[in-house]
């Protein structure tokens, strides 16, 4: 059986999935379809920290299917503006991973990991694959990854 690392930039699926669909993410589905296939050994989930009782109670729901979730704090500016971005820290676990697994999933849209994964390929020899909404995921993503799943009706609640 493939081993697999699983890879979700949570804030990213969560607006892309709102904006297309109006709908959310199903992440148990998603993890019923690649433990099918493969022994998941490592599955994280990045968030950003707000500390309201919904977020807490899908951080549950996410560590209960069997994600590791990551926190960083949400940060609002004096300027109205926000920061809690994951890139690098996505980036830093996906390099370590990949020497340990046949296979990356990453679930984001954002192009700035289409290096990242032509890297892992390149160096790893692993797959690297990427689930996002197809409307809403950078081609430069699509175009280096492994295979591209788009998130569709079968992956929403």
């Amino acid at each position: 059986m493939m081993k697999s690392a699983i890879f979700v930039d949570v804030q990213n699926i969560y607006y892309t999935c709102r904006q297309a669909y109006q709908r959310q993410f199903n992440y148990r589905r998603f993890w019923q379809i690649i433990s099918a296939d493969s022994d998941i050994v490592q599955a994280n989930a990045y968030a950003t920290h707000r500390g309201d009782d919904g977020q807490l109670k899908f951080q549950n729901a996410l560590k209960h299917i069997g994600f590791t979730v990551k926190l960083k704090p949400f940060i609002s500016r004096a300027d109205g503006s926000s920061k809690g971005d994951w890139d690098v820290g996505i980036t830093i676990d996906v390099l370590e991973a990949a020497e340990q697994v046949d296979r990356v999933i990453l679930l984001s849209g954002d192009g700035d990991f289409d290096l990242l994964l032509e890297k892992i390929k390149r160096k790893h020899h692993v797959k690297a694959d990427v689930y996002g909404v197809p409307a809403l995921t950078a081609d430069s993503l699509i175009d280096s990854a492994s295979e591209f799943f788009g998130i569709d009706e079968n992956l929403l609640l």
